[in-house]
């Protein structure tokens, strides 16, 4: 990827350690959607501004499209599509456990 991509900010790099601490910021950011819910989910508001004006809302958007399982709490899931207009609003997605 190239070093000027936006994906690529460093800004980026360091709201990806803060909302998945557990994993290395390069494997955070290398799943978009992913990335943007947990931003949507544990990000504070100064995350959330940075990764909008890097990034966009085009992975907000598809994180509520195709939510990955078990990041968004109620709360967020409620929120978020309030910002983007999308009414009505979708039941919670569920873990589904074999």
């Amino acid at each position: 990827m190239p070093a000027d991509h936006p994906i690529a900010a460093p800004e980026l790099a360091e709201v990806a350690r803060r909302v998945c601490w557990w994993k290395p910021a390069e494997e955070t950011l290398a799943d978009p959607v992913r990335f943007a819910a947990q931003v949507m989910t544990v990000g504070t508001w100064s995350d959330v501004q940075i990764t909008r004006r890097l990034l966009g809302d085009r992975w907000f958007r598809e994180a509520l499209r195709h939510p990955p399982a078990g990041v968004f709490d109620a709360r967020s899931w409620t929120y978020w599509h309030g910002v983007f207009g999308i009414r009505p609003v979708p039941d919670l997605p569920t873990r589904v456990l074999p």
